[in-house]
């Protein structure tokens, strides 16, 4: 590339970079700061951000250095739970060509759990695909959602961009970064047809069960440790977008191989108290741990077999083993009460094999031993281990 192209190229960035800088400060002050207030239906109906003649003029500029760009927008998913508001398209990628050069520009919009969020690179009908290779422009492929980066100014060619002041943390989400929805749609079809609960100890388990989740997604960050959204808690996310308040717990998984020999410690100097332990690390590993008011944290670890998962339970009084089996998954981001948090990317197939296909329909009753479709027999712990392997607190 000659370097009258790599100026007109960090130019355009830094116009680009400065231009969404401003998009979110105006975005989040004029919409999500009011997003329980009058400043809402205030807006309904006007443009986010800058207004058509803005993103005209900034389209003007790239084309008087001689570059062709495409915006692609879609709609805007921090607004789905809003009626008033459901439907505002925001920018989510821009893609100017200059000859044989081309920038591709991922706008990151500010979510409200304090992390980055980015949108599909998804083309509508009416986009030329010869623009450019767009089979080639992997990042942004897939939603993503970052961590907030802290950045740094540097100077590439006399011009002044910003970067990641841990580029390398940065480099290293990417692979990992996919993200998915709530089901928003899903979830008013679901309290349309069963209302919420919304009685006075409803609302006071779903705000103690959300003060829970944050410190155990706080502990377990400390610890470097990953965990998602399982069981009940994972239901509740994809099913109404929020906590089951007949659940009396929230549930998280592990996997084997991510557990650290300090994090019941972590957790009892976190003022979360030990329940009760069964397993082993090497099998059926459980722990649960008492959180304010008689919410439990219950945390499951997960086996990798060849062509499953499985996490085990123990019954205390008698020694029994059971087992819940799974088909593999992978680990994607949501969000989930104002929190990033990870859930099963192939989340449907995880919650059947846990609830069956009539997963859509409230079931208050629930029998850990009997009433999960992939419980299974695992045999009796030994007498001789059950010291070991049964510690109630």
């Amino acid at each position: 590339m000659s370097r009258i192209n790599k100026n007109v190229i960090l130019a355009l960035l830094t116009l680009t970079s400065s231009a969404f800088l401003l998009f979110q400060l105006y975005y989040y002050k004029h919409y999500l700061s009011a997003k329980n207030g009058a400043g809402l239906s205030k807006s309904k109906g006007s443009r986010i951000g800058f207004d058509g003649t803005q993103w005209e003029g900034w389209f003007r500029i790239a084309e008087n250095m001689g570059f062709q760009c495409l915006k692609i927008e879609s709609k805007d998913p921090r607004l789905d739970g809003i009626d008033s508001l459901s439907g505002t398209e925001i920018p989510l990628h821009y893609i100017c060509t200059l000859a044989s050069h081309a920038v591709h520009l991922v706008v990151f919009h500010e979510r409200s759990g304090n992390y980055l969020w980015h949108g599909h690179l998804r083309l509508k009908g009416h986009i030329d695909r010869k623009f450019v290779p767009f089979r080639k422009l992997q990042f942004g492929r897939y939603p993503g959602a970052f961590d907030r980066p802290e950045l740094q100014q540097i100077t590439i060619d006399g011009l002044e961009v910003l970067i990641p002041k841990d580029p390398m943390h940065f480099l290293e989400e990417i692979p990992h970064s996919r993200f998915i929805e709530c089901r928003y749609k899903e979830a008013r079809a679901f309290f349309q047809q069963y209302l919420d609960d919304n009685t006075v100890e409803a609302m006071a388990f779903r705000k103690n069960a959300k003060e829970l989740l944050q410190l155990a997604a706080k502990t377990l960050k400390k610890l470097g440790v990953r965990f998602w959204l399982s069981s009940g808690t994972c239901l509740g996310w994809y099913r109404q977008c929020g906590i089951i308040p007949y659940s009396k717990d929230v549930d998280l998984g592990i996997f084997i191989q991510d557990y650290k020999s300090d994090i019941i410690s972590a957790f009892q100097d976190a003022g979360l108290p030990l329940k009760h332990k069964f397993g082993k690390v090497e099998d059926s590993l459980e722990l649960s741990f008492q959180g304010k008011d008689d919410v439990k944290l219950d945390i499951f670890f997960f086996y990798e077999e060849t062509d499953h998962m499985w996490n085990g339970g123990t019954q205390a009084k008698t020694g029994k083993k059971f087992k819940y089996l799974f088909p593999k998954f992978t680990l994607c981001w949501t969000e989930f009460v104002d929190m990033k948090v990870r859930v099963p990317c192939e989340t449907i197939e995880y919650i059947e094999a846990n609830y069956g296909k009539t997963w859509k329909v409230p079931v208050r009753t629930w029998d850990w031993k009997r009433s999960p479709h992939n419980v299974q027999p695992n045999g009796v712990w030994p007498v001789s281990e059950w010291d070991e392997v049964i510690q109630l607190y």
